[in-house]
């Protein structure tokens, strides 16, 4: 017998492994969907980015999560994540069933559903649980389907169907998942400004006149000027010929 889901719902797990299968038909303005889980701890937080099991990192290194890939059934699409429960790490208390659909609004995606099914029972068996999602605005570009949470030592299931506009790594970085910057393409280089030409160099102080040559025949005159000559206003020597001896 199949539960049908409502948001906020729970109900009991019996089996030991199950399969989340998130189901949805093929748009023009969505054409893939993505199910990705994370593991958490009792502070509601991964306890590192290994709990993270999405299309880059498909298996848990526990491997007691991980995902089985898409695949067509019918007119509809399904993309799976299978959690083997008897074996999940004691400090995980919740693993969370997220569907994003490649940034773009899940407004576009039709007929979007989150099924449960005993793993060892086949993937055509009945599901255990079917929870028809419909995101509240429309705009979102990740969703929360649902959680396996622990109470009391066993194993539920409850439908959430949360949404989140900044798409499967702001809702990741919510739950303490790094996101590695340095993929981001670097800045364009700044322009080095054009070289500046350089000042036009100092002459100094303009040369005294010239004094007049000797008369033709006479001793040589005594320099009208002095020896060193200063300028008024600056106290510093004249630079001229008549300083070259």
């Amino acid at each position: 017998m199949t539960h049908a889901m409502l948001k906020g719902s729970n109900v009991p797990v019996e089996a030991a492994a199950v399969r989340a299968v998130v189901c949805w038909s093929p748009s023009p303005e969505v054409s893939v969907v993505d199910a990705s889980a994370l593991l958490l701890g009792a502070d509601g937080r991964v306890r590192s980015d290994d709990d993270f099991v999405f299309y880059n990192q498909p298996r848990h290194p526990s491997g007691t999560v991980w995902s089985l890939g898409k695949r067509r059934l019918g007119s509809a699409m399904r993309d799976t994540i299978q959690a083997d429960l008897t074996r999940v790490d004691a400090e995980v208390e919740r693993v969370l069933l997220v569907a994003s659909a490649e940034s773009l609004p899940f407004e576009g995606v039709r007929d979007l559903r989150l099924l449960l099914l005993d793993a060892a029972a086949g993937e055509n068996a009945e599901p255990y649980a079917s929870f028809e999602i419909r995101a509240e605005t429309g705009a979102e570009t990740a969703l929360i389907c649902g959680e396996l949470y622990r109470r009391g030592g066993e194993w539920k299931f409850r439908a959430l169907g949360e949404g989140y506009s900044n798409g499967l790594i702001g809702l990741a970085t919510d739950f303490g998942i790094t996101v590695d910057e340095s993929a981001a393409p670097d800045p364009a280089p700044t322009p080095e400004p054009p070289p500046v030409p350089a000042p036009a160099p100092a002459y100094g102080y303009p040369e005294p006149p010239t004094a007049p040559p000797a008369p033709y025949g006479y001793p040589p005159q005594p320099d009208p000027y002095g020896y060193p000559q200063h300028e008024p206003d600056s106290g510093l020597p004249l630079m001229g010929p008549q300083f070259i001896r």
